[in-house]
């Protein structure tokens, strides 16, 4: 097949990130496309890996491996047996091992039960909200329950409101090392709402804050009593958090509010949340209800309310896109159930997933702690990832899951009907920066690929404070990102047919 590739577009893509225009600290100095010579020159002409390498300044480990996606067959590597965090990338085995597992049209279900009968649209004893794994349910999907709940003709409980989520172990957070109050860490269990956040939001009034605490979705915004938050007048930390048995307690560095603003905080007691928005919105139907309590067992009743998610294969097509870390463990703990009952702990139901991994995608030594990659701790050789990547890819499982990646110029903008086509999952820790998948050269060829760049002593040196936003972590991934782009588009133009390239 004969392919132009057309020498000004590759000029303007040279060194170009694979991410936003603002990772960009300075556009590339030189050309990663020089003027072609014929097929020899033109490959003779395009930088070395190794060049890329020295030329990105990462002060820490690259490792590397590429080869054909149909064949297997080893085209480059660096470091190959080398482990290395993959931080986000391990959604794709996560993805990988879920679909086998539950199957791809799988759909979790959100249940409302009644124990004791019901006289008279009067349910005799108790309501229960089950969780049923589902990480997607937001607030307005728990409204159209309660409406449903209200179709049924129930107009009162005698009993009270319970919460059951223990369909999946219940964890506090998926990483200890991470901030207390970032929203991509929060806690885990058989029933999550909203992503198990909270909406904090703040406004200055005459010398004074307001402070709302709601479960917003896009329809609903209603007040959640489980979650207070404090206004502090120290100066750090700006969030802190404390266990409050039925209650998530927060304070805030009143220096840091400003004149308002609004974020994201993570919840701790997720069964609690989804219970305390579940009354507001039964009791907006006219179902009042009371004695709110978790339990541990489910005791048989009638279910009146299902409400069953979007099938597992669009779920993690957008945990893929938008990399979200509670999809993640929440998918990775429902399999490991199905695979062989409740895990102890995240590591354990990971532990779990190596082993499913090396049956069946070929890996020799995964190594993964969670579902999600947020935890450090997690290796991964780029062998090992592309050797999974070569198994799946005549299945077509994987590869329309993954996220198009845009090449771009060296201004950041991104390249319309750039020659190389990519799709791939991204993964970033602080000082960590990861990208794996599949690219199309200009001839049509397909490759599998996995890119790990990592500098741990760096990273060791941060407190738990810092690495929300460390200094220099900004800088540094994108360099990262850079290089990323440099060996892509070196593959895609130096792995193809003898005749596929020409001015």
């Amino acid at each position: 097949m004969k392919t132009v590739l057309s020498r000004r577009l590759f000029l303007s893509t040279a060194a170009a990130a694979v991410v936003a225009p603002a990772a960009f600290a300075a556009p590339p100095t030189e050309s990663l496309r020089p003027v072609l010579r014929g097929d020899d020159l033109f490959r003779q002409a395009i930088p070395s890996a190794q060049e890329l390498i020295d030329k990105a300044r990462l002060n820490g480990a690259v490792t590397f491996s590429l080869a054909d996606a149909e064949t297997g067959a080893v085209l480059e590597q660096n470091g190959p047996l080398d482990g290395m965090p993959p931080a986000s990338v391990t959604k794709a085995i996560t993805a990988l091992y879920a679909l086998d597992t539950l199957g791809a049209a799988h759909q979790f279900q959100t249940r409302i039960m009644a124990t004791g009968g019901i006289v008279d649209g009067e349910v005799q004893g108790d309501l229960i909200l089950v969780g049923g794994g589902d990480p997607t349910l937001d607030t307005d999907g728990l409204a159209k329950m309660a409406d449903d709940l209200k179709a049924a003709g129930i107009i009162g409980v005698k009993g009270g409101l319970k919460i059951y989520e223990r369909s999946l172990p219940v964890f506090p957070l998926i990483d200890a090392d991470q901030p207390d109050h970032v929203g991509y860490n929060p806690a885990v269990s058989g029933l999550a709402l909203n992503f198990n956040r909270v909406h904090f939001e703040w406004k200055r009034e005459n010398g004074s804050y307001s402070v709302l605490m709601d479960g917003r979705s896009g329809s609903y915004r209603p007040d959640v009593a489980m979650a207070a938050m404090e206004i502090s007048d120290r100066s750090a930390p700006v969030f802190a958090y404390r266990d409050a048995g039925t209650r998530d307690d927060w304070s805030v560095a009143k220096s840091a509010l400003g004149n308002g603003g609004s974020r994201w905080l993570p919840v701790r007691k997720p069964g609690l949340y989804a219970g305390d928005i579940f009354k507001t919105l039964a009791g907006a139907q006219g179902i009042r209800l009371r004695d709110m309590a978790l339990i541990t067992s489910l005791p048989e009743g009638e279910v009146l309310v299902t409400r069953s998610s979007a099938p597992l294969r669009d779920i993690l097509r957008d945990m893929l896109k938008y990399s979200n870390n509670l999809i993640a463990e929440m998918a990775g703990l429902s399999a490991t159930v199905y695979r062989t009952g409740t895990p102890a702990s995240l590591r354990a139901s990971a532990a779990e997933m190596n082993v499913w991994a090396k049956a069946n995608l070929g890996m020799d030594a995964p190594a993964l702690v969670d579902h999600s990659g947020l935890g450090e701790d997690s290796r991964v050789t780029a062998q090992d990832m592309v050797t999974a990547l070569v198994r799946v890819y005549g299945s077509g499982t994987l590869k329309p899951l993954l996220k198009s990646i845009s090449l771009r110029d060296s201004k950041g903008r991104p390249v319309q009907d750039h020659p190389i086509k990519v799709e791939a999952k991204t993964g970033t820790l602080n000082f960590v920066s990861a990208l794996a998948g599949y690219l199309t050269a200009p001839d049509g060829r397909v490759m599998a690929f996995a890119v790990f760049t990592a500098d741990m002593p760096r990273r060791a040196t941060l407190t738990r404070a810092q690495r929300e936003r460390p200094e220099g972590g900004r800088a540094w991934n994108g360099r990262s990102k850079r290089l990323q782009q440099g060996l892509i588009e070196r593959w895609g133009a130096f792995h193809v047919a003898a005749d596929s390239a020409s001015l």
